[in-house]
């Protein structure tokens, strides 16, 4: 059976922040996952987590100037030490949280720069983050981002993410498969699931192209959903998509698996 986290950096915005995870409880969620901890004490977010009875599966690193276009620092050159003090920062959240995943962001290439710079750099801080992170017994994940969501991000596809993940040759790292993503840009997601087995640790999911709940177009999800049980993976799924209306009225599609 899958495990469901609910996203709630997406998911139940309706409400502020830290009354989503009630909400997440109360919809029969067992685990949340969001984008970033980063503007509240993470005992405040433990504390959370712990009276609605929670586990927090997965954040991000920061993602640096969301203003200035940047959307993750750890690919860019001359910004190491930025990006290794982000990664010690989530360390300390992801202990805090007793979080079992954190994916590091990598950022955008501007256009004419030397992509095989940005490509160096972030396998150098990968390879500083899964050192640091492995004592604890922390994964990292690397996600590839789609174009028309995230433009000259390092990496689109879920080739280039396990290429990656091999030239960082940490046993730590793995790929974050967000099912929305690689849709846009790989397709056949069934034969991706297969070939990428054992180097995905951390699913996403939400529907293509709309990326609203996965009851609705291109990708077949209960079909998915049951290879993936076939296949026996043991990760979490994030429902990380927008729901077409208000949160709960959209959660048909998950009670059969909650």
């Amino acid at each position: 059976m899958p495990k469901f986290a609910a996203n709630l950096s997406m998911m139940f915005t309706e409400l502020p922040f830290l009354d989503r995870f009630a909400a997440a409880a109360a919809a029969g969620f067992s685990a949340v996952e969001f984008l970033f901890p980063y503007d509240y004490p993470a005992d405040l977010l433990a504390e959370k987590l712990q009276q609605n009875g929670l586990q927090q599966v997965l954040f991000n690193t920061a993602p640096g100037n969301v203003n200035n276009g940047e959307w993750g620092l750890a690919a860019i050159p001359g910004r190491e030490q930025e990006a290794r003090a982000d990664i010690d920062r989530a360390l300390e959240y992801a202990i805090a949280l007793k979080c079992p995943n954190v994916h590091v962001m990598a950022g955008v290439v501007p256009p004419g720069e030397d992509i095989a710079r940005y490509r160096e750099t972030f396998i150098s801080n990968l390879r500083y983050a899964a050192d640091a992170f492995a004592p604890h017994g922390i994964k990292l994940m690397i996600e590839a981002l789609s174009p028309p969501v995230k433009p000259n991000y390092l990496f689109s596809s879920q080739h280039q993410a396990a290429e990656l993940v091999t030239a960082i040759d940490r046993p730590n790292v793995f790929i974050q498969f967000d099912f929305f993503h690689a849709q846009l840009v790989d397709g056949n997601i069934s034969n991706l699931l297969k070939s990428l087995a054992g180097r995905y640790a951390h699913i996403q999911i939400a529907s293509v192209p709309d990326r609203n709940e996965p009851d609705d177009g291109e990708l077949n999800y209960p079909w998915l959903f049951a290879q993936l049980d076939k296949m026996g993976y043991q990760g979490w799924i994030g429902c990380e998509y927008k729901p077409r209306g208000e949160t709960t009225a959209g959660l048909g599609w998950i009670k059969p698996y909650l």
